[in-house]
C-alpha cells in the first residue's frame, strides 16, 4: 500500500471518530409512548452515587413540594428535609411526562446548571446515575458537539416516561432501574405485570439479555377513583403505597391494595398552594343522610359501605361525592333497606353514588355520581368502572 493510500485511510478512520463523538443520537430519548400531546404523572428510581440528603435530591430533580418526594415513596410528612440518604439508596422521583413524536420524556425538566469540569458524559452518567444518555441530552438540547459545553450553560436532562394506557387500563408509568441479579420474571411478579408486556413495552427481544442498571418501563396499577373528567386533576392516578396531594394541595389521596385498590382522600390539613387564588382551602361536606366530610365512612349494618369521595376540583372549587363499595361475599344479593346507607331506593343518597370499588371477586356495577361542588351546584356524571387486576406489592426504600 502506497503512502497516499495510508494517508487517505488515516484521514477516512479520524473523520468517522469525530463524526461518532459530535454527533448526538438519533434514536429515541425515552419510552415508547403514542398518546400524542399527552402529560401525565410518572415515577424514576435514583440511585444517588454518593451519600446525599432528601433536600438535595428535591434541588437535583426540581421536585417544587417536597411532600410530592415523600409521597412517591410513602414516606412519612415527619420525614425532614436534611436527612441522609446512604450511597446506593434507592429514592422514587416523580415527575411530569411529555409524549411527543412517539417517545415519552419528562416535560422541560429537570434543568442542570453546567459547572467547572462539568462533561455531558459525567452529567448524565454520575450527576443522574444513568437515567439518561449523553446522547440524549445533546440530542434534546440540541447541542451539535456534546463535547462542546460551556459552564453556566443551562440543560434539559429527559427523564424517559410514558403516558400510555397498559391492556386497556391507565397505568403509572414507572423507570424501575434494574438490579444486579434481577430478571425480567422477578420484575414482573415484584410489579403485578407479566413477562410479555415487559418485554413489549421495553422492546426486549430476549429477556436474558438484561443489564444491571437498565431503566425499565414498568406500568403500576392505579387506584381506583371517583375524579370526574372535568378536573384539573383528571386522571388522578395514584399506585399502590404512595399519596398525592391535589385540589391545590388542599387535598391528601392515597392508595393502598388493603383498600381495594380504591383510592382514599381526606382534607390535606396544608394551605393552598402558592399559585392558587384560594386563601384557605375550603370545608368539603358530602352531607346527606350522615352530613359526612372528605374521607368519613358512614355506619352501617349492611355490607355496603358509604363514603364521601373526592371527585375532582376546578378553579373555583372542590368536588366531592357519595359513593359505595360492597363488602358481601361474592354472589350474595346486594342489600337494600329502605333510607339507609347503601340504599338503592330513589330517595336515598347512596342511589345517585358512583362505584369506586367492590370487595370480593364480583364485577362493580355502574352507578350514577352526584357530585357536589362547594357552589352548591349539581351535577351528574357516570363513574367508571374498577380495573381488575392482581395486586401490586411496591419496593421502596432499599439500604
Amino acid at each position: 500500500m502506497g503512502y497516499s493510500e495510508m494517508l487517505l485511510g488515516l484521514v477516512l478512520l479520524i473523520t468517522l471518530a469525530a463524526t461518532s463523538t459530535a454527533q448526538p443520537a438519533t434514536v429515541a430519548p425515552g419510552f415508547k409512548c403514542n398518546t400524542t400531546k399527552a402529560t401525565c404523572h410518572s415515577l424514576i428510581d435514583y440511585v444517588s452515587p454518593n451519600t446525599t440528603t432528601f433536600s438535595t435530591i428535591q434541588s437535583l430533580f426540581q421536585i417544587k413540594r417536597f411532600h410530592d418526594l415523600l409521597g412517591a415513596n410513602g414516606l412519612s410528612n415527619s420525614t425532614l428535609p436534611n436527612e441522609t440518604l446512604k450511597a446506593q439508596q434507592r429514592i422514587r422521583i416523580p415527575f411530569t411526562c411529555l409524549c411527543e413524536n412517539g417517545t415519552g420524556i419528562s416535560n422541560r425538566s429537570p434543568i442542570y446548571t453546567v459547572k467547572k469540569d462539568d462533561t455531558l458524559s459525567h452529567i448524565a452518567a454520575e450527576v443522574f446515575s444513568g437515567l439518561t444518555t449523553y446522547q440524549t441530552v445533546a440530542l434534546v438540547n440540541g447541542i451539535p458537539d456534546p463535547n462542546k459545553i460551556e459552564v453556566g450553560q443551562e440543560l434539559w436532562i429527559p427523564l424517559p416516561c410514558s403516558c400510555d394506557e397498559v391492556a386497556g387500563a391507565k397505568v403509572v408509568h414507572y423507570g424501575h432501574v434494574v438490579e444486579a441479579g434481577s430478571s425480567v420474571e422477578k420484575i414482573a411478579m415484584t410489579y403485578g405485570t407479566t413477562e410479555d408486556i415487559l418485554l413489549q413495552l421495553n422492546g426486549i427481544v430476549n429477556a436474558s439479555k438484561l443489564l444491571a442498571g437498565q431503566v425499565l418501563d414498568v406500568p403500576l396499577k392505579a387506584c381506583t377513583s371517583s375524579v370526574n373528567s372535568s378536573s384539573l386533576d383528571y386522571p388522578l392516578l395514584v399506585s399502590n403505597g404512595t399519596y398525592v396531594y391535589t385540589a391545590n394541595s388542599c387535598v391528601k389521596c392515597n392508595c393502598e391494595s388493603a383498600n381495594n385498590y380504591t383510592l382514599q382522600c381526606q382534607p390535606s390539613g396544608e394551605k393552598p398552594s402558592s399559585n392558587s387564588s384560594w386563601s384557605t382551602c375550603p370545608a368539603v361536606r358530602c352531607g346527606g343522610t350522615n352530613n359526612l366530610n372528605l374521607g368519613d365512612v358512614a355506619n352501617s349494618t349492611t355490607c355496603d359501605k358509604t363514603f364521601c369521595a373526592y371527585a375532582g376540583y376546578t378553579k373555583d372549587t372542590i368536588l366531592r361525592t357519595l359513593s359505595t363499595e360492597s363488602t358481601c361475599p361474592a354472589g350474595a344479593p346486594a342489600p337494600s333497606p329502605s333510607g339507609t346507607p347503601g340504599s338503592n331506593t330513589p330517595n336515598s343518597d347512596a342511589s345517585k353514588i358512583g362505584s369506586q370499588g367492590k370487595r370480593g371477586t364480583s364485577r362493580p356495577r355502574q352507578r350514577l355520581v352526584k357530585l357536589m361542588p362547594i357552589s352548591g351546584t349539581t351535577t351528574m356524571v357516570g363513574s367508571s368502572e374498577v380495573i381488575e387486576a392482581q395486586a401490586i406489592k411496591l419496593a421502596f426504600l432499599q439500604s
